[in-house]
């Protein structure tokens, strides 16, 4: 199918939808909320990657400062840190899909 006449099959489905012709499929979905760590819980979940902090600060694309901060309480994640340091604490194996051997 080309793309003109995938565009106006889409077009014409959304106005037999709106006309209530045609019922559309739903799907719901809930965002869990993130979870809150605090420096024990961090430093666990970096712990059971087996990485430095400097190794584990990049991986999570944050600055090892950042993740000294965290460990030692002057600071804490929020928004994206949090929700990566929840998948990588849910499954350790993850960060490690986007490491490189130097060399």
């Amino acid at each position: 199918m080309s793309v003109y006449k995938s565009i106006m099959q889409g077009l014409n489905e959304a106005v037999d939808y709106q006309q209530g012709k045609i019922k559309a499929r739903k799907t719901k979905l809930t965002i869990k909320p993130i979870d809150s760590f605090n420096t024990d819980d961090i430093k666990q979940i970096r712990q059971r990657t087996g990485l430095s902090q400097v190794i584990f600060a990049g991986s999570l694309g944050v600055s090892p400062k950042t993740v000294e901060a965290w460990e030692n309480g002057r600071n804490k994640p929020d928004g994206a840190s949090s929700r990566l340091l929840e998948i990588v604490r849910d499954d350790p194996a993850f960060i490690k899909r986007f490491q490189v051997e130097a060399g």
